[in-house]
């Protein structure tokens, strides 16, 4: 069997991107999904995307990690599909889409740009070393010196796999603050089991994480990410977090045929 396949990239954050419409692919063979997320095997990526029929939204988005794991929402993928879902003129420049965890909005501008609806933030937990929330996957955000030298691996599996979440673990993202509007992080991804280029979701985490616990006042935060640059807006109200939007490139790397 040949399954023709794209590439895209997020600020380096990568996923392997599938036309499933015709229902064809067999999302349920995990170690094949694995295969072709594998670097030195497979096509390589962070991840895999199925862009499905949706009933109620203009497509429908399946993500699973680099495991073969289908798992929670991912930023930068959904700003990656919404491109492909361009290219495939499946849209024109405004998408609507179903993800696992609800309706997404979005929008391609005429430089490539595009902008991510997230879901509301209606709780953070906060304590005096870090915070944890939910931005369609689960977060923990922490400060940190020398990011630059940070063992982001080492110390983002301690927490990870640490009695902090449990076997269900969390996605952890070491921060460091440049000035009032910009911060630098860096991101151990459950799933891929390592650190990421960038991470939509902790971008996003992040920029709320110190919006709430007051590092910030800023309701607009530039990210600078392994990968590049993302940014981060939203509106709070009582501490709850609405029209929040991840904005970023999303492009095209190359497409192609595997044979399964």
């Amino acid at each position: 069997m040949q399954i023709e396949f794209y590439k895209y990239q997020g600020t380096g954050n990568d996923f392997v991107m599938i036309d499933n419409r015709s229902n064809t692919f067999p999302k349920e063979n995990i170690q094949l999904i694995a295969h072709l997320c594998d670097r030195r095997f497979g096509i390589g990526g962070d991840g895999l995307i199925l862009l499905e029929n949706d009933p109620e939204a203009d497509f429908k988005m399946v993500y699973y990690n680099s495991d073969g794991n289908q798992s929670t929402m991912c930023g930068n993928g959904g700003r990656c599909l919404v491109a492909f879902a361009q290219q495939l003129k499946v849209i024109k420049n405004d998408a609507t889409f179903n993800a696992i965890d609800g309706l997404h909005h979005a929008s391609v501008a005429e430089d490539g740009i595009v902008s991510l609806q997230m879901i509301d933030v209606l709780e953070i937990k906060e304590t005096p070393d870090y915070s944890f929330l939910n931005t369609g996957s689960p977060h923990h955000v922490q400060l940190v010196e020398d990011l630059e030298h940070y063992n982001v691996k080492e110390n983002g599996a301690a927490i990870r796999y640490g009695d902090l979440y449990g076997k269900a673990g969390s996605n952890i993202n070491f921060v460091n603050k440049i000035d009032d509007t910009t911060f630098s992080v860096r991101t151990y991804e459950r799933g891929v089991e390592d650190e990421t280029l960038a991470c939509g979701t902790g971008a996003t985490a992040v920029a709320i994480a110190m919006n709430a616990t007051g590092v910030t006042d800023a309701t607009t935060i530039d990210l600078n990410v392994e990968g590049g640059k993302l940014a981060v807006s939203f509106d709070k109200k009582n501490n709850v977090y609405t029209n929040v939007f991840l904005i970023g490139p999303a492009k095209f790397v190359f497409k192609g045929v595997i044979e399964i």
